[in-house]
């Protein structure tokens, strides 16, 4: 299914070495730049050397281009692209503490959850945890449904996206072999 894009919303996807301080480079470009990021996710790729960052920002406080050719120019980073007009998946999730302490409540949240792609992870007699897994507008409906029961708790992950069909973002990236190592097991 293909992701619908919230209107002002625009998403990135960056390749970039697995190396410490990488992160910090990207993050501090946006900071320099004065952006903001809406949503940021990192995590590893199948290639160990490799990491996928999946950046949502803003588009009326900023240009989506300038921010990828900003994004090219850092030293660490193999491929950027947007991806946002091209058919893609994404997805957020959320884990939402919820007010459960009455008969009603728990009825309302469990009729939410029939109407989402969501489940209850835990149910007590004071809070329940719901798990939605979803695009990102459809996490933000569930969450405006839930907010009137009484919202104890939230966190999400951000978005993740991939291309739909044969648009692979990958790459034939190898990290430089080092030359000689000290014999204290860092290499020169």
């Amino acid at each position: 299914m293909t992701a619908p894009t919230l209107t002002n919303k625009q998403t990135i996807v960056a390749l970039v070495e697995n190396k410490p301080g990488v992160l910090n480079r990207v993050v501090s470009l946006f900071r320099r730049r004065n952006f903001n990021i809406d949503s940021l996710t990192v995590g590893r790729t199948h290639q160990p050397h490799v990491s996928r960052l999946t950046i949502v920002v803003d588009m009326q406080q900023a240009n989506v281009q300038l921010i990828a050719a900003n994004l090219y120019k850092l030293v660490n980073v193999i491929d950027v692209r947007i991806i946002s007009d091209d058919p893609h998946v994404s997805r957020d999730l959320a884990l939402v503490k919820v007010r459960t302490d009455d008969v009603e409540s728990r009825n309302q949240v469990t009729a939410i959850c029939e109407r989402y792609p969501a489940r209850i992870l835990d149910i007590g007699t004071q809070v329940a945890v719901v798990e939605i897994v979803a695009a990102e507008d459809t996490v933000e409906a569930m969450i405006d449904e839930l907010r009137p029961i009484g919202i104890v708790e939230m966190v999400r992950t951000g978005v993740v996206a991939m291309g739909r069909g044969t648009r692979i973002q990958d790459t034939d990236y190898r990290p430089a072999v080092p030359v000689k190592s000290n014999g204290n097991g860092y290499h020169l």
